[in-house]
């Protein structure tokens, strides 16, 4: 029934209009306590089996919703509503930006996959603190909280510039996340490179743990997969080195092979999403575990379509994962068979509980090589 609506409807609409829309009906639904509760009940039952610690949290799954989609923190409720474990809102910027100019947000059909370059428009870290501060959830919900530069800001003052909306944000979230990955802000990815990322992350750590809040606040940094390899290692070492709480794998890329969509839309620049991306996220997030083990958290995310997929995540070393662009395909039963597909997933494995089954995949394929060898 949803690739009907879908196809009659939201894929004649300018896709940011139809994300307003779908978004408005959204937090309309979660405003009216009988009807989110009985889609609550529908779209997102709770699977014991599938209860996961992380960041120091209990949350009721692994599976999350991806920064992009609230970018402003207004319909948490109502995503938790549809099913997700935790809702990351962002990308928040220190200063109100309105992002670049429309059109700006592209569907690929035939690849499954988006095109945008959004440009990080948002209200600005001061609103949506304010917005956060005065939120009296209806559904319990784990709420990550994704950070960015300003596109007026200079590279040399970005530190100040996230360090700005830490000193706002950090209070309210139950982890805080630095995107240094987006290809639609000039000079962001920049802050990849070890030598600049090192002291970014070092300040927004001092920062969080400077503002009063009710726990230390987990921090991650988000990756591109455009990363080379020896980039990603040496990402891995310097959160390892500096304590971070976890990696996020990955944002968008700015690749463009092998797709099927007509020309005309393939060369629109801007960060691709969803199921191209696949197979590069996986690659990045077996490297990374494979390099930090269990030291620290892995956020698996891109190209993630259906439960195999969100297993192939936890195995290469994932205990969290997230989507988006699948969620704009897919529906608002997403969520729902993504955790009943995993709880098949974890039933027919070897494993007791998801804990035992992250990075199993990893491990392996190590004990394969070293055999062959």
């Amino acid at each position: 029934m949803y690739k009907l609506f879908f196809t009659l409807f939201f894929s004649r609409m300018d896709p940011e209009a139809a994300h307003h829309l779908a978004f408005r009906w959204i937090r309309c639904a979660a405003r009216v306590p009988v009807l989110r509760t009985y889609l609550a009940a529908l779209l997102a039952p709770r699977y014991e089996e599938l209860r996961t610690e992380a960041l120091g949290l209990r949350m009721h799954g692994p599976f999350g919703l991806a920064a992009g989609f609230d970018k402003n923190a207004v319909a948490i409720d109502g995503m938790t509503m549809l099913g997700f474990d935790h809702v990351e809102i962002g990308t928040v910027t220190a200063m109100a930006q309105p992002g670049n100019p429309k059109k700006r947000l592209f569907r690929l059909v035939p690849d499954r996959a988006l095109i945008n370059r959004m440009g990080f428009n948002n209200d600005g870290s001061a609103a949506v603190a304010q917005r956060l501060g005065e939120r009296r959830p209806v559904f319990k919900a784990v709420v990550g909280v994704n950070i960015g530069k300003t596109k007026v800001v200079p590279e040399s003052e970005a530190v100040e510039d996230y360090v700005t909306s830490t000193e706002r944000l950090a209070r309210h979230a139950d982890y805080l996340v630095v995107n240094v990955s987006s290809p639609n802000t000039p000079g962001l990815r920049n802050l990849q490179a070890t030598e600049s990322l090192r002291p970014l992350l070092t300040a927004v750590r001092e920062a969080a743990d400077r503002t009063e809040t009710r726990r230390r606040v987990p921090l991650l940094v988000k990756i591109a997969p455009d990363l080379a390899d020896e980039d990603v290692d040496a990402v891995a070492d310097l959160a390892v080195e500096l304590g971070l709480d976890g990696i996020i794998a990955t944002n968008t890329t700015i690749a463009r092979t092998g797709l099927a969509s007509p020309a005309e839309l393939t060369a629109e620049t801007g960060g691709l999403s969803g199921a191209p991306l696949k197979e590069r996220s996986l690659q990045v997030l077996r490297r990374l575990y494979a390099r930090v083990g269990d030291r620290i958290t892995l956020v698996g995310v891109g190209g993630i379509e259906d439960a195999e997929d969100a297993w192939q995540r936890i195995l290469a070393g994932a205990t969290l994962i997230q989507a988006y662009s699948a969620f704009i395909y897919r529906g608002p039963f997403f969520s729902r068979a993504i955790h009943k597909g995993l709880a098949a997933k974890l039933a027919a494995s070897p494993y007791a509980t998801l804990a035992e089954a992250v990075g199993a995949g990893v491990q392996d394929h190590d004990r394969k090589e070293s055999s062959a060898a």
